[in-house]
């Protein structure tokens, strides 16, 4: 596992403003980040820092992004996301063929950026991520998302904790009680009923109908049985 400043991100782009907005927004999300305006200090620039990410632009000076992708790619393992001005199947093509490994069109949603900067981290460098695997499960803390075979569960915040505490006591009876005090907090004063309903959702998610992952047990609580 490694923390999230230990991972690089090289910016490339020869817009300042836009090389500003990516930094100041991965910055916040705890990245370690580099800039490059150019093609050629690009190039020297992730020879030197070896980034797991580069955001590549495709129209630069000196050279262009394609070439800045192929140079790159013959010399480092990386993972490139390219940026354009225009959604050209040709573009996507010509630079997948290059190297890239996923493509953005600008403008684009900064929020959709740091979904593929995890994708392709948990895809191209999996040692780096903080999944928790049982069975079935994968648990990516980094992206606070859970993976049941190879489907990822949409899960509310309070589903996502309680599943996870679930899991990482697979085999355990839980009473209620405890559940109450390790998900919602020891300060929860509502019914403790209110985990019998998101036992309920989770069962909907996982279609659990014959309730073989999650099991009751009378009088007691729960128990997450993963094989």
């Amino acid at each position: 596992m490694q923390e999230k400043e230990q991972i690089n991100i090289l910016i490339v782009d020869d817009e300042e403003s836009i090389v500003e907005f990516i930094k100041m927004g991965l910055e916040a999300e705890g990245y370690s980040i580099h800039t490059a305006y150019d093609g050629l200090e690009a190039i020297a620039k992730a020879k030197e820092i070896n980034p797991q990410i580069i955001i590549l632009d495709i129209m630069l000076p000196g050279i262009n992004g394609y070439e800045v992708c192929f140079e790159i790619k013959k010399s480092i393992k990386t993972s490139i996301i390219m940026l354009t001005a225009k959604d050209e199947i040709d573009d996507r093509v010509r630079g997948l063929n290059l190297g890239a490994d996923d493509y953005m069109v600008k403008p684009f949603s900064f929020k959709e950026l740091v979904a593929r900067i995890n994708a392709r981290l948990r895809s191209d460098f999996p040692e780096l991520s903080d999944i928790i695997r049982v069975g079935d499960f994968a648990i990516d803390d980094g992206a606070h998302e859970i993976i049941y075979k190879d489907r990822l569960l949409l899960l509310s915040p309070t589903e996502h904790n309680l599943l996870k505490y679930l899991i990482v006591n697979n085999g355990l009876v839980l009473s209620k009680r405890i559940i109450l005090d390790k998900v919602w907090g020891y300060s929860f004063n509502g019914e403790e009923n209110i985990v019998e309903v998101y036992i309920g959702y989770l069962r909907d998610k996982l279609q659990d109908k014959e309730h073989c992952i999650i099991r009751t047990v009378r009088g007691v609580g729960y128990r997450v049985i993963i094989l």
